[in-house]
C-alpha cells in the first residue's frame, strides 16, 4: 500500500494518526470541517514531535512534519487516498454522515477504516453500495505513543480489506489485533470495562481507597501486564502452566465471580466520592500537568521497549 493516508478529523486522535503514518513515512492528508481545528494542528503536531525527539523515539521532526499536508476540503484530502483513518465524533448519525460523504468522493476501493471506540462498522456503513471495505481499527490514546490496534471487520467486509489494514497497520509500526466478529466495546474496552467494573465496586464497597487501588495495579498487576497478557501470566504462574493454574485457582476465580450483584457500579454516589478523593489527590488544574507527564512516561517505556527489541530482548 503505497499511495497516501487521509485522516479525517484533526482532533487528538486524528493529530495522533497522522504522526503514526507520516513518521512511518507515508504522505497524509489531515482534514477536519472545523476550520479551527486545522488551524493549530501542524503546531501541535511539531509540538508531540519534538517531545518524542527528546525521547529519543524519533528523528527530524521538521521532516516527519513535512509529510502532513492540512486539507480544509475533504474532496480534495480523500482523493486518490488508498486508505482513510476516520477520527469523527463518537456519534453514530455523524458517523452514516461521514460515510456517505467518504463513499461518494473516493474510490470503491480505498479502505475506509474508522477509530471509534466501541460502535460496530455494520452500524454506520450497512447504508452504503460499498461497504466491504469499511471496518474499524480502533486505537489506544494516544496511538503514537501506545501501538495495538483493534481492527474489527463488519459481516461484509471483505478480506481484502481487512488483510491490507492488518498488513498496513504492521508496516507503520502499530501492533494490529484482528477482533474476528463485532461485539460491543471490541477487546480492549471490554477487558478495561472488567476491571473499572470490579475497582468501582470494591471502592464503593469500602473496601479500599482509590489511591491504594491505583497502587495494587501500578505496583502489581500493572508491572507484568506491561510486557505480557493475563493469559501468558497465569501459564507462567504455575508449575505445570494454565491447567495448573486453573486447578489451583479457578474455584477462588469461580467464587469471587459468582459473589458479583448484578448492579451498576457506574451510580452518581459512587463516582461523586471518586471524584473528591482523586481531586484531593489531584485538583482539577493540574489535570493536564499530569496528562503531559503521563505522556513523559509512556515515552520513556517505548524508547525502553526499542532498545529492548534493538538488542534482541
Amino acid at each position: 500500500m503505497s499511495e497516501y493516508i487521509a485522516v479525517v478529523g484533526a482532533g487528538l486522535i486524528g493529530r495522533a494518526w497522522s504522526m503514526v503514518f507520516a513518521r512511518a513515512g507515508r504522505s497524509v492528508r489531515l482534514y477536519d470541517a472545523q476550520p479551527e481545528a486545522l488551524a493549530g494542528a501542524k503546531e501541535a503536531i511539531l509540538q508531540s514531535l519534538h517531545d518524542l525527539q527528546r525521547a529519543g523515539l524519533v528523528e527530524e521532526p521538521e521532516a516527519i512534519l513535512a509529510r502532513i499536508q492540512v486539507e480544509p476540503d475533504l474532496a480534495l484530502a480523500v482523493a486518490g487516498a488508498a486508505y482513510v483513518q476516520e477520527c469523527g465524533p463518537e456519534n453514530l448519525e455523524v458517523k452514516q454522515e461521514i460515510y456517505r460523504r467518504l463513499e461518494a468522493e473516493t474510490a470503491p476501493d480505498t479502505i475506509l477504516a474508522s477509530s471509534t471506540s466501541g460502535i460496530a462498522a455494520s452500524r454506520f456503513t450497512g447504508h452504503l453500495t460499498h461497504p466491504e471495505r469499511c471496518l474499524v481499527a480502533h486505537p489506544v490514546n494516544p496511538p503514537y505513543l501506545v501501538p495495538v490496534v483493534e481492527v474489527v471487520p463488519a459481516p461484509n467486509t471483505g478480506q481484502d480489506a481487512v488483510e491490507k489494514t492488518l498488513a498496513l497497520m504492521s508496516e507503520v509500526g502499530q501492533v494490529p489485533v484482528l477482533v474476528k466478529r463485532e461485539l460491543p466495546g471490541f477487546v480492549l474496552n471490554r477487558l478495561q470495562g472488567a476491571l473499572l467494573n470490579e475497582a468501582l465496586r470494591l471502592f464503593r464497597d469500602g473496601y479500599v481507597s482509590a489511591e491504594d487501588l491505583d497502587k495494587t495495579v501500578k505496583h502489581g498487576l500493572g508491572l507484568r501486564w506491561s510486557f505480557m497478557g493475563p493469559f501468558e501470566t497465569i501459564d507462567l504462574n504455575a508449575p505445570a502452566g494454565v491447567t495448573d493454574y486453573a486447578r489451583r485457582y479457578g474455584p477462588l476465580y469461580a467464587e469471587v465471580d459468582a459473589q458479583r450483584d448484578g448492579a451498576s457500579p457506574w451510580q452518581e454516589e459512587t463516582l461523586a466520592a471518586l471524584e473528591a478523593e482523586r481531586r484531593s489527590a489531584l485538583p482539577l488544574e493540574g489535570l493536564a500537568e499530569r496528562q503531559a507527564w503521563r505522556d513523559r512516561q509512556l515515552m520513556a517505556l517505548g524508547a525502553y521497549r526499542k532498545l529492548q527489541n534493538e538488542r534482541g530482548a
